[in-house]
């Protein structure tokens, strides 16, 4: 296994640990940030999320720059990012940080792109993720990282940041799975 998958499933392995930290109720106290009072568990878990979105890029730089872009890569690259943000909004639902409804837009796309690839895959084809894609994904991370962090404000604008980014994550998903669909309808109508 090259490099760049070895960071891939690197990224998948952080997502319990992830998920632990996050939801299994450790008491280690609060910290104020930014005039926030945030629990430590949500402030490490917010690191462990972005380190592990931060493997994203690193293992695409590595495979581009190492010549080792695979069709393993292809398929694990953009399961692995749905793994990680599908837990984050889970568990976000769970704590009440996410509008559910917003959350239910987000994770059928998913789900509605992941059958897609996996139809392909079956036909021989692998689709690599589209810019549109990989912009839907990295603003989902920020809109996450901001619920982590418990909707700091922006005060020049009134509006808390998390809030415009969920919708923001939100459009954005809704834009892409469409798009993602009209791209790929002919693997849909070739499939036996």
């Amino acid at each position: 296994m090259n490099l760049p998958n070895k960071i891939t499933i690197s990224r998948i392995f952080l997502i319990p640990v992830f998920m632990i930290v996050l939801l299994a109720g450790f008491e280690w106290g609060t910290v104020t940030w930014i005039g926030v009072d945030l629990p430590v568990t949500h402030l490490v878990a917010a690191l462990i999320f972005i380190v592990a979105s931060c493997t994203d890029w690193v293992d695409g730089y590595y495979a581009r720059k190492l010549g080792l872009v695979t069709n393993f890569g292809k398929f694990l690259d953009p399961l692995a990012d749905k793994l990680l943000v599908t837990a984050a909004f889970v568990a976000l639902v769970q704590l009440g940080y996410a509008p559910a409804w917003m959350v239910i837009i987000i994770l059928s796309r998913e789900f509605a792109v992941t059958g897609i690839r996996l139809v392909a895959a079956a036909e021989g084809a692998v689709i690599a993720a589209s810019q549109m894609g990989k912009l839907k994904t990295w603003i989902q991370i920020i809109a996450i990282s901001a619920l982590l962090l418990h909707n700091i404000p922006f005060a020049w604008i009134g509006v808390p940041f998390a809030q415009i980014s969920m919708w923001a994550a939100t459009l954005i998903t809704l834009y892409s799975g469409w798009e993602y669909l009209i791209q790929n309808k002919e693997v849909m109508l070739k499939s036996k």
